[in-house]
């Protein structure tokens, strides 16, 4: 399969030299005939996967614990106002 590096360059409005654009050319001509050979494979009986490895998260019993003190949490705060942290204005 044949790809039109201008045509890629244009649509990322990149500026490519002649010397970039035969190499970029030859490495995605050898991308893509790669990805033509892993279409000759047989897939229909695999089922679709998002990770080659099976995953689980490993979480915590859900219960209520004691949280902070207001106190603790602006503990190391530059400039604590009352019960609140004080930022920098960015909205002019």
């Amino acid at each position: 399969m044949k790809i039109s590096v201008e045509h890629v360059a244009r649509l990322a409005r990149l500026s490519i030299s002649d010397e970039d654009r035969e190499m970029f050319g030859a490495q995605l001509s050898s991308i893509l005939d790669y990805m033509e050979k892993l279409n000759e494979l047989d897939t229909k009986d695999i089922e679709p996967t998002s990770h080659v490895l099976s995953l689980s998260n490993v979480m915590r019993d859900d219960e209520p614990r004691p949280s902070l003190s207001a106190e603790d949490a602006l503990k190391n705060a530059t400039d604590p106002s009352g019960k609140f942290y004080r930022v920098p204005k960015i909205i002019e």
